[in-house]
């Protein structure tokens, strides 16, 4: 992969990272708010069953949105540190030591596996 193609893929990946880092902020910042509401209120908890049950889900939700940005994030992160740690082996399948096509990680820049290989994982996975 040459300097140019590098360059490019390091943009994208530090723009992915600011992309997670605001959602992951939103998060936070509604978990802030929720968090002051109920401290607000004469108790934390919702009187009426399908009130708790409704704000028991909200937060279930937002929790599981906020992990998988979470996992996303360490991904983005991790192919930041392979490129600038190791950017002559950056873009080469972790699998079959072939180089990834530059295609593939314009589309998904934290790849670590070329196409074949990434179908062959998750076919033995399946």
């Amino acid at each position: 992969m040459d300097r140019k193609q590098l360059e490019a893929i390091e943009r994208l990946l530090l723009r992915e990272r600011e992309k997670v880092l605001r959602s992951l902020g939103r998060f936070q910042e509604q978990a802030k708010l929720t968090r002051e509401s109920a401290d607000a209120d004469l108790s934390s908890y919702s009187f009426h069953m399908a009130d708790q049950g409704t704000d028991a889900m909200e937060r279930e939700k937002s929790f599981l949105f906020a992990s998988k940005e979470g996992r996303y994030l360490y991904r983005v992160e991790d192919a930041l540190r392979r490129l600038y740690n190791q950017p002559e082996e950056f873009g080469v399948c972790h699998s079959c030591k072939n180089p990834i096509p530059f295609e593939r990680l314009e589309a998904l820049p934290h790849a670590r596996y070329c196409l074949d290989c990434k179908l062959r994982e998750e076919e033995a996975a399946a």
